[in-house]
């Protein structure tokens, strides 16, 4: 019932501004796509370097999910059967890759796995070489540090619903642990793993920044790369426009196998209580669990402790660069959540009353299309009226729009559907309509929401390093590209200072925003 759409006579709100901005939406995806598509028929094909572009592209992508995965079940099984102190912060800590900057991320592995990092330092002391992170090995310990977390997580849900009760049963039957793994680990991960699999899958496909920074050579180029390469260097735009066209189509089917796979019938309800996991009771099993949380910890960790070790010192040799594209950065970052704020809440309202085909079309249209696709769309528009590189901040913060429109969705619409069915009919009896029941009734109730998912926005938009670099002009940068052009010059001691400005001002920006959303809560 709770799922049912209200009648007209109970709204409140009127739904047409959602409508509109769906339309909006949608207008901008598909109208940059069908540029794409009217541009791609010019071309002359695909090449021997695309195809191999394109196998890169699945191979990477395939062996990042599998090993994200792989290495996700250990883990989450000692998360879901261990209580320890911090295991929740921990946890919680699991959701940090998601919000860093993947160019803070490279530095911090390149700092602990590079040729000259604290990996490679510890080897060279028992003579051995050191490590070689630039390549296909290179690129998929960066999505398996990004993707990790992901699995973890996705599986470690699985894991905990699985009710107690079948836990205790099996004690009763005095099952081992082999038997427990035979009769509820396996069939949960049957259910499971294929679907986080096609997710991490799918997010690897778009591997801009990673495959930029990473790749070391043409033989590790991925699509999303090969679209740059052939703006930046060949300016064709013909053969962007197939590769665009090629990264769509991958990247949709991509999504639609994640939508696809089946999830199984689950375990039946239970009674919510405690899992008690006799089956790691054995000293073999604690050590074991023991290994896999503290191989998890150092993993994700010491890569941002490396990003503080090594930006310290750099932050005293930053060049004024660097400070202007910090004040870039923030420009582009208010204007992106100001745009998701303003197409997101009329939207979770008009979906939240029931209207969800248009909404929910046009708000998962962002993880459809590549960022750089919209970005070749939108170049291949412009670029016969006016200068690209004049519109390079707008069109930045347009796109990073439309890739936080899904996130912030998610985030407003199950608090906004609960708010509307416990306050409708009241404020219609007070004869509250329109901006008075925004103002009054749900701006108040979902403040926590929006400060949450401002704060995502605006976190997830200074570290986006990717449609700037196609718009962007040789004096004028975002902080993610000016930390990128830093290495690229060699200057890695003033990169690792601008990379640690800017973790610094993505969590402080997520923590600010999630905090001001949720203070009147905690006031």
């Amino acid at each position: 019932m709770a799922e049912r759409a209200q009648p007209v006579s109970l709204r409140p709100v009127a739904t047409w501004p959602g409508t509109c901005a769906a339309l909006l939406v949608a207008l901008l995806v598909l109208g940059t796509l069908a540029a794409v598509a009217m541009r791609a028929e010019g071309g002359s094909g695909l090449g021997a370097a695309d195809w191999s572009a394109l196998r890169f592209t699945l191979i990477q992508a395939s062996l990042s999910a599998l090993f994200s995965v792989a290495l996700a079940v250990p883990v989450a099984r000692a998360l879901a059967r261990r209580r320890f102190f911090g295991r929740r912060v921990l946890i919680t800590l699991l959701g940090a890759p998601f919000i860093l900057p993947v160019i803070v991320a490279i530095l911090g592995l390149l700092a602990v796995f590079g040729r000259s990092g604290w990996l490679s330092d510890l080897l060279a002391l028992v003579g051995l070489p050191p490590v070689q992170i630039y390549g296909l090995h290179g690129v998929v310990i960066a999505h398996v540090f990004f993707n990790l977390p992901l699995a973890t997580r996705l599986i470690l849900q699985g894991w905990q619903e699985i009710p107690a009760e079948r836990f205790r049963l099996a004690a009763q039957l005095d099952a081992g642990p082999k038997a427990l793994w035979q009769l509820l680990e396996q069939p949960m991960l049957r259910q499971v793993l294929p679907g986080a699999t096609a997710v991490i899958f799918a997010i690897c496909l778009s591997s801009f920044a990673v495959a930029l920074t990473l790749g070391g050579g043409p033989k590790a180029t991925t699509l999303e790369l090969a679209i740059y390469q052939a703006f930046h260097f060949d300016f064709d735009l013909g053969r962007a426009a197939i590769l665009s066209g090629v990264q769509l189509g991958l990247t949709v089917m991509a999504a639609l196998l994640a939508l696809r796979v089946p999830v199984g019938e689950g375990f039946g309800g239970g009674l919510d209580r405690q899992v008690a996991r006799w089956d790691g009771a054995g000293t073999g099993a604690r050590i074991a669990d023991t290994v896999w949380i503290t191989f998890a910890a150092l993993f994700l960790m010491l890569p941002l402790l490396a990003v503080f070790v090594s930006g310290v010192p750099g932050l005293m040799q930053l060049p004024t660069s660097v400070w202007s594209a910090t004040w870039v950065s923030v420009q582009v970052a208010v204007l992106s959540t100001l745009l998701v704020l303003l197409v997101a809440l009329p939207m979770a309202a008009s979906i939240a009353l029931g209207r969800k085909g248009l909404g929910e079309g046009a708000g998962i249209l962002g993880l459809a299309a590549s960022p750089l696709v919209i970005g070749t769309g939108l170049f291949v528009l412009v670029y016969p009226v006016m200068d690209p590189v004049v519109l390079a901040l707008p069109v930045t913060a347009l796109v990073n729009m439309v890739m936080a429109l899904p996130f912030a969705l998610r985030i407003l619409v199950p608090r906004m559907r609960q708010v509307m069915q416990q306050n409708a009919r009241l404020a219609l009896a007070l004869d509250m309509r329109g901006r008075r029941v925004w103002a009054l009734v749900i701006l108040p109730r979902c403040r926590a929401q929006i400060g949450f998912a401002a704060g995502l926005t605006a976190a997830l938009s200074l570290g986006d390093l990717g449609v700037i670099a196609l718009f962007a002009d040789p004096e004028v940068a975002t902080l993610p590209l000016q930390v990128y052009r830093l290495m690229g010059a060699y200057r890695m001691q003033a990169a690792e200072g601008a990379a640690l400005l800017l973790f610094v001002l993505s969590m402080g920006a997520f923590w600010l925003l999630d905090r001001g959303g949720r203070f009147h809560a905690e006031a």
